[in-house]
């Protein structure tokens, strides 16, 4: 147990940050750190309660967001699920006035740590004036930053980062001891680059984040393990010279076997699950952070029809679409009848993937997305679609643990090639090889004991290096 360590938790305003910050606050405080997370009113409603048993340790600090001219961020948007992605920038913008208040907290709590994401790029500043030690904690994979870093430090010896060119995202890491293969497609590396470089409202680029990032932090911690990316790991340690500290997968409670959900909208979801064979439903899901187009959602659909396979499609009802029977194409769910289910809005996911009737996942390859999957041992059908997804998904297909649907050159995709693809991973004797590899991952994404070591380590990492020690 950590007695007497304090900790504050400082996520980006997104729910795939959110969350996991949250995950680690839980289990921050179940060793017994005491865990003060910050974030902004609607955010922290939103998270789910933390257990009476913890109440003593993990306090969430609200932090109103400061407000901007309505038209460039709309009353009650805290998070980038409550807006477009063009008006994401201001959102950056507005979370950047939290510096004095969150400055303001740490001088008065003098805490021994400070946990910050990406996009708080003031920190660094923070932890100088007050001797506080940060520390990065990566919602993302290893391998992500073992594809990154080489660019932005191709010379050992540079004193600064470098800007990488727009082609040098769409070839493998640069690093002589990376031996992936993994890069971005070029439809993809355009808009990548442009989130990274680009000037925006907010006045710092992405990139200019996360290298002050690094540069004010004592240590970086990732949300994985070496048995399944040990190599990106080293890289990682070999170009920042810090300590980069695996803490486990953080994996969220299993569902108790034998438990039924009680959300009266998904009992008869799971009735049809219930009847439907061992492994033999597709769990298709996309979150909330993915803003799939009208033609997207459509191909999906044709996809999962042509497939001739069972589905449970969770579906968040797309902007676009007037109401919840207007998102999808004509006649699909007349059509599909008895062989799939569509389910809109919130999705008790992990319920639905511990269900002996699924057997794999169409995703988007998020982090966290592969963390929940791959703990159960499904199949995975991978559709990248922002930020490090496609880096995710070409490094599960090269470990063989998953088939990316195929696009064209300007990232579109058809429904013939959502259904090739799941017919591959879930059906064909040519993805036996597949099916078995996910099992087997399982035995590594599944193993609490072995996450739990990782995680035991970390608390050890921040008692011994902390502000007091």
């Amino acid at each position: 147990m950590a007695k007497n360590l304090h900790v504050v938790m400082l996520p980006w305003s997104a729910f795939g940050h959110l969350v996991p910050f949250f995950q680690l606050s839980i289990a921050l405080a179940k060793a017994g750190v005491k865990v003060s997370f910050i974030s902004t009113p609607k955010n922290i409603q939103r998270l789910p309660q933390v257990p009476p048993s913890l109440a003593t340790l993990l306090d969430l600090v609200v932090l109103p967001l400061p407000a901007l001219d309505k038209q460039l961020l709309p009353e009650g948007a805290e998070a980038t699920v409550d807006i477009p992605a063009d008006k994401i920038p201001y959102l950056k913008f507005a979370y950047d006035l939290l510096r004095h208040p969150v400055k303001l907290f740490v001088s008065e709590q003098r805490p021994d740590w400070i946990l910050t994401d990406i996009i708080s790029f003031w920190v660094g500043e923070i932890s100088q004036e007050y001797q506080i030690p940060a520390l990065y904690f990566s919602v993302y994979s290893a391998s992500c930053f073992a594809f990154f870093l080489p660019k932005l430090f191709p010379d050992a010896n540079a004193q600064e980062a470098s800007r990488p060119s727009l082609e040098s995202l769409t070839k493998p890491s640069e690093d002589e001891n990376s031996s992936s293969s993994i890069a971005f497609k070029s439809f993809e590396a355009a808009n990548m680059y442009d989130d990274l470089h680009a000037q925006n409202a907010s006045g710092i680029t992405d990139n200019d984040r996360f290298l002050r990032i690094l540069q004010g932090t004592k240590a970086m911690a990732i949300r994985t393990c070496p048995e399944y990316e040990s190599e990106s790991l080293n890289i990682c340690r070999e170009i920042t010279g810090k300590p980069v500290i695996p803490v486990g997968l953080l994996l969220p409670e299993k569902p108790p076997e034998g438990r039924r959900i009680t959300d009266q909208s998904w009992i008869e979801s799971f009735d049809w699950l219930d009847a439907q064979k061992p492994g033999s439903v597709v769990f298709v899901g996309f979150g909330s952070e993915c803003k799939l187009s009208k033609e997207q959602v459509h191909e999906i659909a044709k996809g999962l029809e042509l497939s001739n396979l069972p589905f449970l499609w969770a579906l968040r009802k797309p902007d676009w679409s007037i109401d919840d029977s207007n998102a999808l194409p004509p006649g699909f769910s007349h059509r599909t009848r008895g062989r799939g289910v569509v389910c809109f809005g919130w999705a008790p996911q992990l319920e639905i993937l511990a269900h002996p009737s699924i057997g794999g996942s169409l995703f988007h390859a998020g982090w966290g997305s592969i963390i929940e999957t791959l703990q159960f041992g499904h199949c995975l059908v991978v559709l990248p679609l922002i930020v490090d997804q496609p880096l995710n998904a070409r490094f599960l297909v090269e470990k063989g643990l998953a088939v990316e649907v195929e696009r064209s050159e300007d990232g579109s995709f058809n429904g013939a090639d959502i259904a090739k693809a799941l017919i591959l991973a879930m059906v064909s004797e040519e993805g036996d090889n597949l099916r078995l590899r996910a099992k087997e991952a399982a035995g590594i994404f599944g193993n609490r004991k072995l996450h739990d070591s990782y995680f035991d380590r970390f608390v050890e990492y921040l008692q011994n290096n902390g502000a007091a020690s």
